[in-house]
């Protein structure tokens, strides 16, 4: 298994990409949110990779973080889930919405993501609560998200419950100053950002 590439960036037009290691070219696909923090091409890049073997090809999936990495691993563990929809989830929504989002059981939140109808959420919701909190990313039942990632996440899922695209909910939070806010202060600084 390829568990991680290091090299130099040559081509990125999502989701593929290709990175050279030492004279190989690996072409990989990726979410979004790793194309958000891909370097300038010909800069050096790391990658953590998923290899997908299939009887007519092998797939290499590359993530900018371990955590993006591991959620697509337990997606694809979801009945009915294949590596599309893992990047079309993690192209929706960053890693702290996604566990937000199954903390709170929001399924509206899911079905916003092409590809992602209502059966799916639901179930992508029952699998994942268990495993998350199996895997101690998930806090108990009762307990909110803590400090600021936790306020972040927060305040995605609910502009994203508002009706913004996960997208442009992004954009808005990442506009505004969010330092020391709470998540009703970063939603509210966010809706007056849109305002603008």
């Amino acid at each position: 298994m390829i568990g991680r590439l290091r090299g130099k960036l040559v081509r990125k037009m999502p989701p593929a990409l290709i990175v050279d290691v030492g004279g190989v070219g690996y072409e990989l696909e990726a979410p979004m949110s790793t194309f958000y923090r891909l370097p300038e091409i010909g800069s050096e890049v790391e990658l953590h990779t998923h290899l997908v073997v299939r009887e007519d090809a092998h797939l290499l999936y590359g993530f900018a973080t371990e955590e993006e990495r591991r959620l697509f691993r337990d997606l694809l563990r979801v009945t009915g889930i294949g590596p599309k929809i893992g990047l079309a989830l993690l192209s929706g929504i960053g890693v702290d919405t996604f566990l937000a989002c199954v903390e709170a059981q929001d399924v509206d939140a899911l079905t916003r993501i092409p590809g992602i109808g209502r059966k799916t959420a639901e179930r992508l919701l029952i699998e994942m609560r268990d495993r998350i909190r199996a895997l101690g990313e998930l806090p108990a039942p009762g307990r909110r998200l803590d400090g600021a990632a936790g306020a972040q996440a927060q305040a995605h899922a609910a502009l994203v419950a508002l009706g913004y695209r996960p997208v442009e909910a992004s954009r808005l939070l990442k506009s505004v100053d969010g330092e020391g806010a709470g998540t009703e202060e970063l939603i509210r600084r966010a809706l007056q950002a849109a305002a603008r």
